[in-house]
């Protein structure tokens, strides 16, 4: 009788685990702010980006989970928004959705001419929490230093955009 109490409560820890949804990695999906409005529904990070060196080329940002292993990492990231340079005043706003509530970081990339290459001489990029970047760590700053907690709604942060 003990032994079949075990056995139901660990297939039952095995379906909870199972019910957790996974990150999903990998998403290219649209700037859709309203998502991120008034009574939005969330988790969402509505990043305003600011400091545009010019209103040409294209603007990618991209979320990932705030671990060591994902942060940065060629197809690890979660969600991808690629659009047209419009700044107004020198900014854009991006809603970006996140899984669930949980610590994440925020990578944006102004490509100045729109060539899909990283031109360090001229594209300018920033990161969630504004870290310092350089050519000593090649313009990666550490997760520690980008990570931030997104709540269950929306969470806002600005990103200011360098250029090197």
């Amino acid at each position: 009788m003990v032994m079949v109490k075990v056995a139901v409560g660990l297939m039952s820890v095995a379906a909870m685990v199972a019910a957790v949804p996974a990150m999903a990695h990998g998403q290219e999906i649209a700037n859709d702010l309203e998502r991120c409005a008034s009574g939005g529904n969330g988790p969402a990070v509505l990043v305003d980006v600011r400091g545009f060196a010019a209103a040409t080329g294209k603007v990618r940002v991209q979320s990932y989970p705030a671990t060591k292993s994902a942060w940065l990492t060629k197809g690890e990231w979660l969600n991808r928004i690629d659009t047209p340079v419009r700044p107004a005043n020198g900014a854009m706003r991006f809603c970006v959705p996140v899984p669930q509530p949980g610590k994440y970081g925020i990578a944006v990339r102004h490509d100045r001419d729109g060539n899909g290459k990283t031109d360090i001489s001229r594209d300018g990029g920033g990161f969630s929490n504004n870290p310092s970047i350089s050519i000593f760590n090649l313009g990666k700053p550490a997760v520690e230093k980008a990570a931030f907690y997104a709540g269950p709604g929306v969470t806002k942060i600005t990103i200011t955009l360098k250029y090197m």
